[in-house]
């Protein structure tokens, strides 16, 4: 049984996913950051400085509350409609910069297939190996 958790760690795909994960958590935390602190102050700006986090209603409960923050703390239940427009906002926002990632390093793979593939094509081809057993059977049909 270890003998195979060896080889099934060994393999490349689970070293591959487990990289992913890895550098899409270190990944995760710089989105977050650029959505948080450089765009979400535009789209706020947009919207006339308002920050939808803090847009609720209260549904049941009493009093007014200045924060979305306060009402839970206080057991009212809230829709909390701005904090998911906020969230489908943020989505959005990484779906698109994770969109441009790919398509950047994707753009990387081609350019290097590309030359990879025009240094194959510079290379002389020699002869195959058909080619090569012809010309002994040939060599060998001579007389001496």
């Amino acid at each position: 049984m270890l003998s195979e958790f060896k080889a099934f760690i060994a393999k490349g795909n689970v070293m591959d996913m487990a990289v992913g994960i890895i550098i899409g958590a270190a990944f995760t935390a710089i989105v977050n950051s650029m959505v948080g602190d450089l765009i979400n102050p535009f789209v706020g700006l947009f919207l006339g400085g308002i920050d939808l986090t803090n847009c609720f209603i209260v549904i049941s409960g009493d009093g007014e509350y200045a924060s979305l923050e306060a009402a839970r703390e206080a057991g009212a239940a809230v829709f909390a409609y701005g904090a998911f427009l906020m969230a489908v906002i943020n989505f959005l926002i990484i779906a698109f910069v994770v969109f441009m990632l790919v398509r950047y390093v994707n753009r990387v793979k081609d350019m290097t297939t590309k030359k990879e593939d025009e240094a194959a094509e510079e290379a002389p081809a020699g002869p195959t190996e058909l080619d090569v057993l012809l010309e002994i059977r040939d060599s060998l049909k001579k007389p001496v």
